[in-house]
């Protein structure tokens, strides 16, 4: 099964990075959330058409050690790397794009054309670094594009088209167009072969049936049996139903082979088109404020926060008896997300949780807290359980720097050992498993 690339972009365009880019453009989070939805696939649609270009495999290149992960949001409006690979793939249909983006996700355009180039960085960045860690070269960043013809087509969210960016489905998937009616071609010819034969057929099975008349009226001149012709006019309605079947059962066998290839090859074009095969993107939740005795916090009601510190002004903390009550209840953290494959950078956005933490272990100075990192189930499980226990000791660390080190009494990595999705899921469903969490203790 080939890569399907879209699944490794989106680790770079989580909640985190969602909910500081409406901040920073004054949209909400769900708009920025479906306009990412369909510029992904739209900006991976045009890589992949444009695969054997050197400027696109040159960009790609490039961008795995120009740092664009480092900084989507700050550099990507600005980056050369990403304005002329634009050029190259889009030419004259970028405002096409970027109009309906905004017409479609209720941003506006200069929000939309911010997040083309965003998600374009995004994309050339992730696949340049999975080119480099995997040792791919131009031919091999070419055929991985590629691969990618096959899959995009299905993942633009319902209510958008290639027709709608003004990029026809036949310039895009390349033979797509020319095979759908090479299939259809040889189906009309296929089922006009069979009608000719089948009439070929009839046509002769009634002469030899008119002979046999002919021949029984001739001997039986003067005769008054009745089957000198009812005979022969049975035959020829028996032979004619039995003829008139097998043309049909022909036509149908030749018919339902050729429209089930064909609509095997169409079905890249056809979604294309529609863009139904995905649902629209899950509207992204919404930061509120959170009553920390008095101070508001920004979090997600029921999140994190609002979880915390309801257990703690219930009481429940300080009657808990010991560290065996608290440790089955685990908080998620919604905003604090490591950067792929790093334990010692955090993706923008993660930092206003962590001071929401610190925040309230001030506010309850009794409590204590416990970090626990977790992966997914790919990979090796030791490297797994190491980066996992390296994450968590940073977030430790970063508390400690904060003023609060003595209420976190334990960071710990538990790998894949919690992780509930299979292995072999999208990257965006493995991704609940790959998170940071933190739980009271005593």
């Amino acid at each position: 099964m080939s890569l399907n690339v879209i699944d490794l972009i989106k680790g770079q365009l989580g909640p985190a990075l969602v909910s500081q880019a409406a901040s920073q453009f004054g949209e909400s989070e769900s708009g920025i959330s479906k306009a990412i939805g369909g510029l992904l696939p739209a900006v991976v649609g045009g890589l992949a058409n444009s695969a054997d270009k050197p400027g696109v495999v040159e960009a790609i290149t490039q961008a795995s050690s120009s740092g664009i992960l480092g900084n989507l949001l700050g550099g990507s409006s600005s980056n050369p790397i990403i304005s002329n690979l634009l050029s190259s793939i889009f030419g004259d249909k970028i405002s096409g794009l970027v109009n309906s983006i905004a017409s479609f996700s209720g941003v506006s355009n200069t929000s939309a054309g911010s997040l083309l180039n965003l998600v374009t960085g995004a994309t050339v960045g992730t696949v340049g670094k999975y080119a480099a860690d995997n040792n791919l070269g131009a031919s091999g960043i070419s055929s991985l594009l590629n691969d990618q013809k096959g899959i995009i087509s299905s993942l633009l969210p319902a209510g958008l088209s290639l027709a709608s960016f003004g990029l026809g489905a036949e310039n895009w998937f390349g033979q797509a167009k020319e095979t759908v009616s090479s299939v259809t071609s040889t189906a009309k010819d296929n089922i006009a072969e069979g009608v000719a034969t089948a009439r070929e057929n009839v046509s002769e099975g009634a002469r030899e049936i008119r002979e046999q008349f002919n021949d029984n009226n001739n001997n039986n001149q003067g005769g008054g049996s009745i089957w000198k012709w009812l005979l022969p006019l049975l035959l020829l309605l028996a032979a004619g139903y039995f003829l008139w079947k097998q043309c049909e059962k022909k036509q149908t066998t030749t018919t339902t082979t050729s429209t089930s290839d064909s609509a095997t090859t169409s079905s890249t074009a056809d979604t294309a088109t529609t863009g139904t095969a995905t649902p629209v993107p899950a509207t992204a939740k919404t930061d509120e404020n959170i009553d920390l005795n008095g101070v508001m916090l920004k979090g997600y009601k029921g999140g994190m926060e609002d979880q915390m510190i309801t257990f703690l002004k219930s009481g429940a903390y300080k009657n808990a008896a010991d560290d065996s009550a608290l440790k089955d209840k685990w908080y998620d953290f919604d905003h604090v997300n490591f950067k792929m494959g790093s334990s010692t950078e955090l993706e923008a956005g993660s930092q206003g949780q962590l001071d929401n933490l610190v925040a309230i272990l001030k506010a309850f100075p009794d409590a204590k807290i416990k970090i626990g990192g977790y992966t997914d189930k790919t990979g090796n499980e030791a490297s797994n359980v190491k980066l996992s226990k390296a994450r968590a000791e940073f977030i430790k660390a970063a508390l400690g720097k904060a003023g609060v080190g003595a209420q976190v009494i334990a960071a710990d990595g538990y790998g894949s050992q919690f992780a509930k999705v299979d292995a072999k899921a999208s990257d965006a469903e493995r991704a609940a498993d790959r998170k940071m969490s933190v739980r009271f203790a005593k």
